[in-house]
């Protein structure tokens, strides 16, 4: 029995369509993680991008859980001495940008390297319900369905 190693060239790319209404957000992220790295497909090989284009919705409406909307914080370093900032998720959330929070959860879940960097140029987040990416012809990945714990619970 031999091992089959896929080649860049014989991987077919597909378009996966999420809506991120209502769902939780490290649960979606690993989810995504794994669509783009390609882990779903029996296809997988580590050293070569054989994951899928994922297109995600409804960006604004993710939620996190416990007490995380107001205690996560999110830092960077603007490169000057004492340059150090932060933001909560709620004011990333409820700002211009709120799809940085997914970005953000899902580029943490993928390895660092050129590889990964590659991967994460095939997420595609909006923060409302449209996208120009119609003529792709995405799948809808109906994620919610699949467990009960990843949608938010009132």
């Amino acid at each position: 029995m031999n091992t089959y190693n896929i080649k860049q060239i014989d991987v077919k790319k597909n378009w996966v369509l999420i809506d991120a209404d209502g769902l939780v957000l490290g649960r979606l992220a690993t989810h995504i993680a794994a669509i783009l790295r390609g882990k779903n497909k029996p296809i997988y090989t580590p050293h070569v991008d054989c994951g899928d284009n994922v297109i995600v919705i409804n960006a604004e409406k993710v939620h996190l859980t416990g007490l995380k909307r107001d205690k996560k914080t999110y830092y960077w370093h603007t490169g000057y001495p004492g340059g150090i900032k932060s933001k909560s998720a709620s004011d990333i959330l409820d700002g211009k940008f709120p799809e940085r929070v997914i970005i953000k959860a899902v580029q943490r879940m993928l390895p660092g390297g050129p590889l990964s960097r590659r991967q994460l140029k095939n997420l595609k987040v909006y923060p409302g319900s449209e996208h120009p990416h119609q003529a792709q012809q995405p799948v809808i990945d109906d994620f919610a369905s699949q467990n009960l714990k990843n949608t938010r619970r009132a």
